[in-house]
């Protein structure tokens, strides 16, 4: 009986962790974006562990389309910079 009773608490310990909803790929690149402060698409991608400057074009592109209130994109800058709101 008492077996059961932690199996149970166990469970229920596990349900009500597990109600967050994840993390998207997107909030995890924005979360290191805040991290690292503004930075260019290169050393963002080189903060996220990609061997590539453009590694996360799409990423970027997705987050400007469907939450742009999330990122600021400095166009008058070359190299493009970003910065995580």
């Amino acid at each position: 009986m008492m077996v059961l009773d932690k199996l149970k608490n166990s469970i229920e310990a596990i349900v009500s962790l597990s109600e967050k909803p994840p993390r998207t790929f997107e909030q995890m690149c924005l979360d290191k974006l805040k991290e690292i402060g503004i930075s260019t698409a290169a050393e963002w991608s080189e903060a996220m562990g990609y061997m590539h400057r453009s590694s996360l074009a799409k990423v970027i592109r997705r987050i400007t389309t469907k939450t742009p209130e999330k990122l600021k994109v400095y166009y008058n800058r070359k190299p493009r910079q970003y910065e995580a709101l």
